[in-house]
């Protein structure tokens, strides 16, 4: 699935993350800049591509800028960046939460 717009979910604040999605012609990139990156930045590309994954999302490059979010709170950012990249705010995909 292609991804219609640049979208943009979260903050910088403590125990958060900010989330950009922009599509592109070449394969998924994720450039992540975290203050804990060095201990969980893989498990935090991992949560990232697997949001991706259960949306069947491809050809996207993702800008995370991470404040010590848990999991949780990275798949959830995920989930309302990619609803509002393919413009369906108020059309949730329940299969997929």
């Amino acid at each position: 699935m292609q991804i219609k717009q640049t979208a943009m979910a979260g903050t910088l604040e403590s125990s958060d993350i900010q989330i950009t999605l922009t599509p592109i012609t070449k394969e998924t990139e994720i450039y992540l800049d975290s203050s804990v990156g060095k201990q969980f930045g893989s498990q935090i590309k991992q949560v990232l591509l697997k949001t991706l994954a259960s949306y069947q999302i491809e050809n996207v490059r993702v800008d995370a800028v991470d404040r010590g979010a848990l999991d949780c709170t990275i798949q959830a950012r995920m989930q309302t960046v990619i609803q509002r990249s393919l413009d369906q705010v108020n059309q949730v995909n329940w299969e997929v939460l």
